[in-house]
């Protein structure tokens, strides 16, 4: 869909520390997301996503200050989500500098917040993000998940992004919790299927594990690829996948 191909790191962050882990479970510290986030920066990410990993499951709204102390230190755009629940903690989200907020959980449980913010901020700053398994038990083979991976809904998957996207997501971030930090590989089916349904720029996050996965993902669909821990380890850089990218003939910034 898009002509420039983004790459955007991404910091889980749970207790004001940046934290990484397989399939969202046994998450390890990896840093301050202040500091991470200046490196990116520098490196040359397009975006950077945000994400309180434990925001929903604590029951408490995402970290501000956090957000705040990131966003003065990157000029590029910044998604944050977790613990999103209302238009106000939108408008104090982007308060304290945040471009887009991603909402999974509480759009899951009352679908109109997805209306009601893109009714009042705009397609442009609402990313419904998806956390995705594989499941016999929808027709797609994918179901949606909540609450940090950690509890199964009824929600068949792409049936659910067809949803959120006429109710106003104006992006998608597709995040397949099987591939999640095994540092395997984009689920290239999961990017497809999701190419073909959407009307709007899909972000492939989840198994990232060299250089050479971002382009496969790339021509599956995805029009932006996110990544964390090969980012965080040191194991690559923005730069290094973005060259690795234009090896493959795609273009980004």
């Amino acid at each position: 869909m898009s002509v420039v191909t983004r790459v955007i790191p991404c910091l889980d962050v749970a207790g004001g520390r940046v934290v990484k882990g397989v399939n969202f479970e046994n998450l390890r510290e990896m840093g301050d997301p202040v500091e991470l986030a200046r490196r990116y920066f520098e490196q040359g990410a397009d975006e950077l996503t945000f994400l309180d990993v434990t925001a929903t499951v604590d029951e408490r709204a995402t970290t501000y200050d956090v957000v705040r102390r990131t966003a003065e230190e990157v000029f590029i755009p910044l998604t944050v989500g977790g613990g999103v629940r209302s238009v106000d903690d939108v408008a104090r989200l982007q308060g304290v500098g945040a471009d887009k907020v991603g909402v999974n959980s509480a759009a899951i449980a009352r679908p109109g917040l997805l209306d009601e913010i893109a009714d009042r901020f705009g397609a442009q700053a609402l990313v419904l993000s998806l956390d995705v398994k594989r499941s016999p038990r929808t027709p797609s083979g994918f179901v949606v998940t909540t609450h940090g991976g950690k509890k199964e809904t009824d929600l068949d998957a792409l049936a659910w992004a067809r949803e959120a996207i006429e109710r106003g997501a104006g992006e998608l971030l597709v995040n397949s919790i099987d591939a999640d930090g095994t540092k395997a590989g984009f689920d290239l089916e999961l990017v497809g299927l999701m190419r073909e349904l959407a009307s709007v720029p899909v972000i492939a996050s989840g198994g990232a594990g060299d250089v050479s996965h971002f382009a496969p993902a790339v021509r599956a669909g995805a029009d932006a690829v996110l990544a964390a821990s090969v980012f965080h380890s040191g194991q690559m850089t923005i730069g290094e996948v973005k060259q690795a990218l234009r090896a493959d003939g795609i273009e980004t910034r």
